[in-house]
């Protein structure tokens, strides 16, 4: 069975996929990369493929999406299929560049856990947005990536391609999905 490398999001881990990974891994092996390496979307690309297997099935969400667009650019032969959630292919719009950076000036002057708590109701369906369960795994993985790591993603994130004019040149099996209610990544954002 061909392997299956996933990627989380921004400011989360491994234990994002956790029930992902025990309903898959009976019928592959499953590994979720780091994405604590790098400064960009190529460095951290860069560093996934260092550690993946010769050809992999890919499923990125989210951040995780853009960083499976670069390992595209650098090596989609090794890519068998692709699965994009909640993701886009298109750069921040300048409010979301803007957004990011206050994110950025907040995180830098101590606020982490405080940011986390905060916007953590709103990267969830809106049934689940009062669910302390989620809300703590959320929190738990952002304090584990770190002041750092948080700043490194949201400046990488901010710096990515435009993947769009790559497109095209997708040959593989791929899935988009998207959630109708994602207010970070609406339906017209992944088209």
């Amino acid at each position: 069975m061909t392997p299956l490398v996933l990627i989380p999001g921004l400011a989360c881990t491994a234990e994002m996929f956790v029930p992902q990974i025990a309903a898959l891994s009976p019928h592959r092996p499953v590994t979720v990369a780091s994405i604590v390496e790098g400064d960009s979307m190529a460095q951290m690309a860069a560093a996934i493929l260092r550690d993946a297997p010769p050809r992999f099935a890919l499923g990125g969400i989210s951040m995780g999406g853009y960083i499976a667009f670069e390992i595209l650019r650098q090596a989609q032969e090794r890519v068998e299929r692709l699965a994009l959630l909640s993701t886009t292919a298109r750069p921040d719009a300048p409010e979301q560049t803007v957004q990011r950076q206050a994110l950025i000036e907040r995180v830098d002057a101590g606020e982490l856990e405080v940011l986390l708590r905060e916007v953590s109701p709103r990267l969830v369906h809106p049934l689940h947005k009062d669910d302390q369960t989620l809300i703590d795994t959320q929190v738990r993985m952002g304090l584990e990536i770190g002041v750092a790591g948080f700043i490194r993603q949201q400046k990488a994130s901010i710096k990515r391609a435009d993947s769009r004019p790559d497109l095209p040149a997708i040959r593989i099996p791929t899935l988009v999905l998207v959630g109708d209610r994602d207010p970070l990544t609406p339906p017209i954002r992944s088209r």
